[in-house]
């Protein structure tokens, strides 16, 4: 598999910076792809392989699909079973995928090194295990470990009502359930995200909310309970424990993804807050202990014609660059993708914006009455590639190793989608792709590149995580 294996070297690349130079331009794309709610009882969520070749004949194209074996999963995020950490292993290859299921509490293990296009069950965790062995539920974000390990982070507990969250930590050729990764009784109430960074003895994860609640849809009512996470989670990586809860306030609510700079020794990262609708940076104090500081605020635009008269921009997704350049975030309901340079980590500068979609279009029926950034007048254009009407806001984004494609879907949970955007679960998600500028800054839609997931076989398809064959800029963790 590219950059997978080497004389004297096993998965990966040595360090961010020969990621950079050395990766070869990504070939293939692994898609989560999730029915719309009101097809649960009926259809599979699936694992499509899209042709990224802009050579090859079925360049933007699905050359095949696997199709889980259960309804009702909710295929979400996914990660590898070896990444750069377990580069200085030349016996391990980076060749199963590990997909957790945020309805379900179902993990996947698909083979795709015997066949990278065309993706094969190699092991599947059921429910039942992973309640008794853990007592934990909703698992979401997968990483491997420089240990040959799989850990995934777990939303709450197997009942859904939160009050414990915490990690599972598999066997790396097996993937059987070792155990739960945290000791002691000292647990955040909410789990989601995690990212760690070892040589500062260093584990940051993030708290979305109890599942009882989310998987039915959104409910502000349900923030005002105490029903959604506002918190930061500092574990200390050698003994597995809670170390500090880092409140990030009303503006920190529902923070969601968290990453550490590339670099691994840097001693900071970020985080953003979706419903807060800010990132965070956090850092190591010189005493030792961790802090955050809000470094970029999206303010709420007033509207005319939703359900409340002030639009937060949801920050639901963002990654870094593999050189920690730059970052991208991406706004769901106010529709545009954010390039922010942030060569100053303290004061991250907006360098490129573009509108793919979002709340504000046109054809929504709203109508922008004040938006202190000054960025939209009246409404956003609704946006057409090769003819097809791009449906809901930006959501997952994953960017090319040199950083010069930004690719973007647009689901973001399915009850979720269909709450805020009815005519994405009827018409399906696409993927896009956007040319950025890795010198200046600035970002421009590719219209030649399109991937339709309303044309599928079976039906039009939400579609969430994507990641390449060879590893990505959300995946990779140097030791």
């Amino acid at each position: 598999m590219p950059g997978d294996v080497g004389v004297h070297k096993g998965p990966g690349y040595a360090s961010p910076q020969e990621a950079i130079k050395k990766a070869p331009r990504e070939q293939l794309m692994y898609c989560m792809c999730i029915v719309p709610p009101s097809e649960r009882h009926r259809r599979h969520d699936y694992v499509s392989v899209v042709d990224l070749d802009p050579k090859s004949p079925t360049f933007c194209q699905v050359l095949s699909r696997w199709h889980a074996p259960y309804k009702g999963d909710e295929l979400h995020h996914f990660g590898w079973n070896v990444c750069s950490s377990c580069h200085g292993d030349c016996k391990k290859v980076r060749n199963r995928i590990i997909m957790p299921c945020f309805n379900s509490d179902r993990i996947y293990v698909l083979d795709v090194g015997t066949n990278p296009k065309h993706p094969e069950l190699f092991r599947v965790v059921e429910p039942a295990e992973v309640h008794k062995k853990t007592g934990l539920g909703a698992p979401h974000t997968s990483h491997c470990l420089g240990s040959g390990q799989v850990m995934i982070s777990c939303a709450a507990d197997a009942s859904g009502n939160g009050g414990k969250s915490g990690f599972i930590l598999l066997d790396g050729e097996t993937f059987d359930i070792v155990d739960n990764w945290e000791k002691g009784t000292a647990v955040p109430k909410f789990g989601y995200d995690f990212w760690y960074q070892p040589r500062h003895n260093v584990m940051v994860s993030t708290s979305f909310g109890a599942p009882k609640v989310w998987r039915k849809g959104f409910d502000n009512a349900h923030v005002d309970q105490g029903l959604y996470g506002r918190s930061l989670h500092v574990w200390d990586w050698k003994s597995r424990t809670l170390k500090q809860n880092i409140d990030l306030g009303k503006d920190g609510l529902i923070p969601l993804e968290v990453r550490f700079l590339h670099n691994p020794d840097a001693a900071e990262g970020f985080v953003g807050a979706a419903l807060g609708s800010s990132m965070f940076r956090f850092f190591k104090k010189p005493d030792g202990s961790w802090d955050a500081e809000k470094v970029v605020d999206i303010p709420n635009k007033t509207v005319q014609g939703w359900t409340q008269p002030d639009m937060p921009s949801l920050v639901t997704f963002f990654l870094i660059s593999m050189d920690d350049r730059f970052l991208y975030l991406s706004n769901w309901l106010h529709g545009d993708i954010r390039q922010y340079d942030i060569t100053d980590t303290r004061k991250p500068k907006l360098v490129g914006q573009i509108f793919v979609g979002g709340q504000l279009c046109r054809d929504k029926g709203l109508k922008v009455l004040k938006d202190p950034e000054g960025h939209v007048k009246d409404h956003t254009e609704p946006l057409h590639v090769k003819g097809k009407r791009i449906e809901g806001g930006p959501q997952m984004l994953q960017l090319s190793l040199d950083g010069k494609r930004l690719y973007v879907c647009n689901s973001l949970l399915s009850v979720w989608d269909n709450q805020f955007y009815p005519d994405l679960p009827r018409n399906g998600s696409q993927m896009l792709q956007i040319d950025c500028n890795t010198e200046k800054g600035g970002m421009k839609l590719n219209k030649e590149f399109l991937v339709d997931f309303g044309n599928e076989p079976d039906g039009p398809t939400l579609v969430h995580e994507i990641r390449y064959n060879g590893g990505d800029c959300t995946s990779d963790i140097w030791v």
